[in-house]
């Protein structure tokens, strides 16, 4: 099943706003995460590192959880196990986020029922970086 048509993926990476953060981003350069972020950044859009250590990654201050950043996001690009997810994707509900994006391989569909009800776009396992030249 696909979790979000070409035209949502269209108007996320073209509409939803230019604020992303992206959950799992680490200073590790060798992880998806990082690649991912760079290609954002590339595309023109701030990127926020949300990880447990709240590391300063890309020129941009990190934050433990979406709920410490002290700005309005309008996307969060999610980076962590399907078991996981869900509970990042109920965080972006409660933060104010616009939509939600899970990576390549993330999948949880009662978080994109959840998430989509709540009035986000929201799409799943799909890659921002893949997507963007393709459109």
């Amino acid at each position: 099943m696909t979790y979000g048509d070409d035209a949502t993926v269209r108007r996320i990476l073209r509409e939803t706003g230019d604020t992303w953060a992206v959950v799992g981003l680490s200073t590790n350069t060798a992880r998806a995460a990082y690649g991912v972020a760079r290609v954002l950044q590339q595309a023109g859009k701030r990127v926020v590192p949300v990880h447990p250590k709240a590391e300063s990654v890309l020129g941009e201050q990190g934050y433990a959880t979406l709920a410490d950043i002290p700005f309005p996001v309008d996307v969060v690009d999610v980076f962590v196990n399907s078991g996981l997810a869900g509970e990042v994707a109920d965080q972006a509900v409660a933060v104010g986020a616009r939509a939600v994006w899970f990576q390549l391989d993330v999948v949880d569909e009662a978080a994109y029922a959840r998430t989509t009800g709540a009035g986000l776009a929201m799409v799943m396992d799909r890659c921002p970086a893949i997507e963007l030249p393709r459109l």
